[in-house]
């Protein structure tokens, strides 16, 4: 590759999707910081730019659509010629296909193929064709590229790619492939190397976290990680995506042992219905997965559970979305992600006839809302009027004297700046917040003390 073509050049990255498309984009724009490009805050200003796709949710496709033809209409850059990528999921399911809808698009890069994003750029702007690749097996080389972190106190740390679940309503394992574990020495010492450069805290990805190290020890290890990981001195651990059917005891007692693993855990529920979770191919029942709530309180009490729900998957009836209602209501979540059901072609699920009209649809996913929305301010108000240490991530959107950070449980806290105060002091530092206000969905309060 003819780096210097590259050199100099403006990039603009739009990430949309899960976590490991965060990592994937720092990925990207780490090997374009090596190559000599220049970050900017607007595609408008970019001679590169780049979309980094999910596909759970066709929603996904939509917004991709509308960001590529809004490109169409923006100012030639200074150098004359702007180059269009796609990378991620949307890209290694439909390939070269994306161009019959995308006219503009110039380079289409797999989830497997991000170390080649710098080459496929590099010969588009050379000759102006069209490069596509996206290879069904992944590039050894994509862990051990540069990354351009977007804070200096937290990382993203892959241990793992792929998933083996084939949950029926998902697209994930035919566009990230089966799972591969990264090499145990491999991960602990990249935590290290990170303490040793700052960080704070850290979020171990996987798409299936507790099922690491079964490909390479024939049962998983994540619970001996969480262990070594905390040997590290790093000071926050978090982790995602959790299965409930692999969550182990051992993985639980390690939670519950390692002082920098966080008290939150996402666990997944999808369907509070038995009938409906066989049907998705979760390999847990109702019954068991409340049972592994219980077991998760009574050695970790207090705990922030999360999770995601599926409403209006095909066939659901309205006894089935009385147990997942009723469900949401016994293990009182603190926050959960809903979405409505979404088609992906390719799944076994997108073979099911579904005559539920969509108002008897939105209707439930309302009624769920409402039922999380009492959840979580439930649990927010177990911190009112207590101290919570929260690591500062900036500013909130709305104030920009208010401090913005996350609690252990992960909650958003906010606490007024300090007047006169240099709001970098604060970024990436803990401080004790008071808490005299709990929302639903935020802590606010004031300082105790300084940063530390």
């Amino acid at each position: 590759m003819n780096s210097s073509i590259l050199s100099g050049k403006t990039y603009f990255i739009r990430t949309f999707g899960c976590q490991m498309n965060l990592h994937d984009s720092e990925r990207v724009s780490g090997l374009l910081d090596s190559l000599g490009c220049l970050e900017v805050g607007e595609p408008s200003d970019a001679d590169i730019v780049i979309f980094m796709t999910c596909c759970v949710r066709e929603a996904a496709d939509t917004r991709l659509y509308g960001q590529c033809s809004s490109c169409k209409s923006l100012p030639k850059p200074p150098s004359g010629r702007r180059v269009i990528a796609v990378g991620g999921c949307i890209a290694q399911r439909d390939g070269e296909g994306l161009l019959t809808n995308l006219d503009n698009v110039d380079v289409i890069f797999g989830t497997h193929s991000i170390a080649h994003v710098g080459e496929l750029i590099a010969q588009a702007f050379e000759d102006g064709d069209h490069h596509v690749r996206c290879e069904e097996i992944e590039d050894k080389g994509a862990t051990s590229m540069p990354w351009h972190r977007a804070t200096t106190f937290h990382s993203w740390v892959p241990i793992m790619t792929g998933c083996n679940n084939f949950c029926s309503y998902c697209i994930v394992p035919y566009v990230r492939g089966r799972e591969k574990s990264r090499p145990f020495e491999q991960i602990v010492d990249e935590v290290a190397g990170l303490v040793r450069s700052g960080v704070r805290e850290i979020t171990l990805l996987g798409q299936n976290v507790n099922s690491y190290g079964r490909d390479i020890f024939g049962k998983p290890r994540f619970a001996d990680l969480l262990r070594a990981v905390g040997e590290t001195g790093i000071e926050r651990i978090r982790f995602t995506s959790s299965h409930p059917k692999d969550l182990l005891p051992e993985t639980i007692n390690a939670m519950a042992d390692v002082p920098a693993v966080m008290p939150h855990l996402h666990l997944a529920v999808q369907s509070g219905s038995t009938r409906v979770l066989k049907e998705m191919n979760r390999r847990y029942t109702r019954e068991q997965y409340i049972d592994l709530v219980r077991s998760i309180r009574e050695k970790i009490p207090g705990i922030a559970l999360t999770t995601d729900i599926i409403v209006g998957f095909p066939g659901e009836t309205e006894e089935d979305f009385l147990q997942t209602l009723s469900l949401a209501e016994e293990v009182r979540y603190a926050l959960a992600f809903t979405f409505i059901y979404s088609k992906r072609e390719g799944t076994s699920a997108a073979k099911i006839d579904d005559p539920t009209p969509h108002d008897v649809i939105l209707d439930r996913f309302n009624r769920l809302v409402s039922v999380i929305e009492t959840t979580a301010h439930e649990f927010n108000q177990g911190q009112l009027h207590t101290t919570v240490p929260a690591l500062i991530e900036g500013t909130s959107k709305k104030d920009d004297c208010m401090l913005q950070g996350k609690s252990p449980w992960n909650q958003t806290v906010h606490a007024p700046l300090p007047e006169g105060a240099d709001i970098d002091s604060y970024i990436g530092k803990i401080v004790d917040v008071d808490v005299d206000v709990a929302k639903t969905w935020y802590l606010s309060g004031s300082l105790v003390g300084g940063p530390r």
